[in-house]
This record gives structure tokens, sequence and C-alpha cells, in this order.
């Protein structure tokens, strides 16, 4: 597995859009116009732990530890492709990619969140949703974003924009056991850890430094497996001559045997005495012989016991060699999957409690949640930091204004933003009392809260909801949750959409926001594709 760690490039992202970022003039705060300092200068070395789309406001934000990090207008699925409100992660990036579905339609800085064909790129904003499925997003909002995400990161696609709040660390997540400082040294995961001095991060990075070292003693091991398999192969074909000899050695033996019976019979039918004294020599001769041939294959035979010795030895020293391997290519597994978060999700619906890490399943089993037959809300805790005393800082997201009394879901007509720019509505808060009350219903077998790491990594998660898990939680996936009730025209419909001509806009619009659009041709972020298509129209 590759190391999923932040690159030099995310920085040089940062860097670049700081010294290029426009800056905050007194007019512009006059006007009131949207033009966040959060958004043109983003904190350094910070990374996202998680985004939430807000549907109604057309809106991505973006949270790291410390709280709101970036903000962006966005476009999502029209009426009839609609992107369904729900749990996804980033599953996939690539910084160039075209859909397979819309015309070879140009989608760069793609994050893909569903395999079957929902992503974040760039792409145009008309000011209301009015993609194919996917999140378009300014152009370069969505090349800073691709440059400080990490896979796997956390997406939440919400029918309102609510906003994250801090809580306790649920229950399921234990708390991780370490020495006083007066011992000073104790061990996680047989990583030495100075308490007092290791935070979440450094026991992060000592996490992978480890899985490193691992990865490395298993591609050594199976170097030398490979290397101790050809000697095998070379000590066993080098035996292969040695039998060969030994059967010419018998064949020989079974020859003078053969040659001194017929002398024997010779001397026992002769007539004359020269008769006899000539098949006596013979016999004599026949003896010699018969002596020899047994002398070449008793050494025949100590050479081919030698080579099968040495072949045998260097067959057992491959094995054991592959053996070697495995091991420690199992102790680089293990120790790759210590670097990742684990989630979890409990469902209501289906009465079972999942885990995943690394994207792949790693336990299932039932769950207990008091009055089971009442709503329990949609919830997404996630472990954001981890503070230097070992205590795990968490926030929650819920999925609806009101968690426990969700209105049911209300078609609005799509309209293009007003001219006069507004500041954009703040979002919803998070019902913290719903997201406490749901945890105090459930009981959690003891053989699930054992296969949750002792060692909880920012980025670790628990989804309470009354969904169950989503047929897209596959391969390489972590839990996609979609909420009922709401429209999902992007999944129903995912069928080549026909090409039609498109009258290109004139040039010197603004974006929602009231940003220069890009102007983009012949396969471009926001211009046209092949085939006269628009390249801005979400899918694959």
């Amino acid at each position: 597995m590759k190391l999923k760690l932040i690159t030099s490039c995310a920085f040089a992202v940062l860097v670049t859009a700081a010294l290029t970022a426009p800056a905050l003039t007194p007019a512009d705060a006059r006007s009131n116009r949207y033009i966040d300092d959060d958004y043109t200068r983003p904190r350094y070395g910070a990374a996202p732990v998680l985004a939430i789309v807000g549907l109604k406001e057309q809106r991505i934000t973006l949270y790291d530890a410390r709280g709101k990090m970036l903000e962006s207008p966005v476009s999502s699925g029209a009426t009839g492709y609609e992107t369904p409100p729900g749990i996804y992660s980033i599953v996939q990036k690539k910084e160039e990619h075209h859909s397979n579905l819309y015309d070879d339609a140009s989608m760069p800085y793609m994050q893909r969140l569903l395999w079957t064909g929902i992503a974040l790129h760039e792409g145009v904003l008309p000011g209301y949703a009015a993609s194919h499925g996917c999140i378009r997003l300014p152009g370069s909002f969505a090349q800073r974003l691709f440059g400080l995400t990490n896979m796997g990161m956390r997406v939440i696609v919400t029918r309102e924009d609510i906003a994250p709040a801090p809580i306790a660390q649920p229950f399921l997540f234990g708390t991780r056991e370490v020495a006083n400082e007066s011992e000073g040294e104790t061990s996680i995961l047989g990583i030495p850890v100075s308490v007092g001095r290791d935070n979440g991060s450094d026991l992060l990075q000592r996490l992978r430094l480890n899985a490193m070292a691992k990865t490395g003693e298993a591609e050594a091991a199976a170097r030398r497996e490979r290397e101790l398999k050809q000697t095998a192969q070379k000590k066993a074909a080098e035996a292969a001559p040695a039998l060969k000899v030994v059967a010419a050695a018998e064949r020989d033996v079974a020859k003078a045997e053969a040659d001194l019976v017929a002398t024997a019979k010779l001397i026992e039918t002769a007539d004359t005495d020269a008769k006899a004294e000539k098949a006596a020599q013979a016999k004599e001769l026949a003896t010699t012989k018969l002596a020899s041939a047994r002398e070449r294959l008793t050494q025949a035979k100590a050479q081919v016991e030698a080579k099968a010795a040495v072949a045998a030895t260097a067959r057992q020293e491959a094995e054991a060699a592959e053996e070697a391997k495995n091991v420690a290519q199992g102790a680089a597994e293990e120790a790759e999957l210590n670097t990742a978060p684990v989630s979890v999700l409990i469902s209501r619906k289906t009465h079972r409690l999942y885990i995943r890490k690394a994207n792949q399943p790693i336990y299932e089993g039932p769950v207990s949640i008091r009055d089971a037959d009442k709503p329990i809300g949609s919830f997404v805790y996630t472990a954001v930091d981890t503070s230097r005393s070992g205590a795990l800082n968490w926030n929650v997201v819920s999925m609806y204004k009101d968690a426990l009394n969700v209105e049911p879901y209300v078609k609005t007509k799509e309209q293009a933003a007003s001219k006069k720019k507004q500041p954009p509505a703040p979002p919803h808060p998070t019902d913290v009392a719903a997201a406490s009350a749901a945890l105090e219903r459930l009981t959690v077998p003891q053989e699930a809260l054992e296969k949750i790491s002792a060692v909880v990594l920012p980025g670790s998660s628990l989804i309470i909801t009354d969904e169950a898990p989503s047929v897209e939680t596959g391969k390489d996936t972590d839990f996609v949750v979609f909420m009922s009730g709401e429209p999902a025209g992007s999944m129903a419909i995912r069928k080549r959409a026909p090409s039609q001509g498109y009258a290109r806009r004139s040039g010197g619009e603004s974006d929602f926001w009231g940003n220069p659009r890009p102007r983009r041709y012949g396969g471009g972020g926001g211009g046209w594709s092949r085939g006269g298509f628009p390249s801005f129209f979400g899918g694959f």
C-alpha cells in the first residue's frame, strides 16, 4: 500500500494561492460581497478532515481541526440528475479526467466520491444546481482543494448546510492508556512514545515511519526469498545429471554381472582344457569389470546424495525464506493498517454495527439500540485531532437541522442568483443534544469494542444512522450512506446523455459569487468539449 502522506505539492499550492490571492479592500467590505478571508488566505499546513456540501445553499465548506478552513460556491445536480444527500468519502483523485458518459467531457481536478459516477471537479457555476450529479467547483478552488485533500477524506452532502460542533469522544473508541509523564516512555502498538511530548500527529508520523520500515523489511525478505529460490532451482538442476550418471553406472553393473554369469557357464560347459582356461580368463576379466562398475556406481550414488543434500538444504532455506517473507508482509500490512483511521457505522435499519479500516471491512455484528422503533437520526462523528495529553478532539455533524423530525423533501424551482450579491446564509447548527442522545441508546458488544483500535487516529469516524449502508459501500470505499426520502436522480440516470447544441455564453460573465468565469474552449473545464456538449456537466 502507498502511504497517504501530504506531499510538498499541497504546500506549493497553498503558497501560490496565498501570493496570488486578491487583497480585501475597504470597498469590498462595504459592498458586502462574498470575499471570505479564510477563502483567500488559507491557513498554512492545515489539512481538511471534513467537507460539507449544502445543496440548498449550493456551497461547500472545508473544516480542519480548528474549524472552518475554506468555503466556495458549487453547482450540484439539476432536477432529474440530483446529487443524493448522503455520506461519502474521496475514493479516487485525477488531475485530468474525462467523462465516459457525456461526450468525453473534461473534468479537471476530479475527486471521485462514488465509483458509479459522482465527484467533485472543476466546472462552470451558473448560480444554481445544473450538473448531471457531480459537484462543480470554481477553477482556482478546485485546484487548491485537489492539493489539500487526502484519499478517504469524508464528504457529507446535506439538504441544507450544517456546521459541525464539538462533542465528547464517543464511548466506543475508549480512552488511550498511556504512562504517566514521570515514567518517561511508553509503547503504543510497539511504537515508543514520549508521554507529554507526543501529540496525535507525532504518533501518526511514528506509525507511518514504522510502516515504512516494516515495508522495507518485507521487500528485503521478498528479495531473499527470490534469491534462495533461484539457488534451490540451480542446485536441483545440478543434481539431475548426477542421477543420469547413477543410472548409467547401474546399467554397467547389470551388464558386468550378466557377463560374469555367462563366463561361469562357459567354464561349466568347456569340453577341453583350452576352452576351460579361456573361459576362466574371461571370468576373471568379467569379475574385474564388475568390481570397477560397482565402484563407479558407489561413487555416482555418493555424488548424487551430496548434491541432493545441497539441493534439499537450498529448498529448505527457500521455504524458510518464503515463510519469513509472509510473516514480514503480514507485519508490513498490519503496520500500514495501523496508520489508517477506523470507521464505524451503526444502522438502526439493519440493527448491525460495521467496522472498516483502510476501506476494508474488518468486522460486522449485531448492536442493540434502545427504542429501536423510534428514529435515532443520522450523525457523523469525526476525530479531528489529538492533544498532547493523548485525548482526542471530536466533532459531530447532523444530516438535518432537526435531526429527529426531518421535514419531507419539497421540490423548489431552480433559479439563478440575484444580480445583487448577498452574503451567504450561515450554516444551521448541528443538533448536538440529539447526537449525544443517539450514543446513549446504544449497547455495543464487547467483541465489537475490541475490534476498534486502541489507538484512534485523527480522521477516525462513527456514523449513526436510521439508514442502511448503501450498496455503493464496497471494495476500496469507506461507508456510503444515502438519505431516504431525498431525490437521487443522478443515481437512477446513469446512461449517456444525448449530444445537443448549446449556444456559447458571451465573455465577461461572472459566477454565482461574482468571480469571473473561466473561458476555456476545446475540452477545458469551463468551456466546450468535443461533440458540442457542455464539458461542465458532471458525469463519468
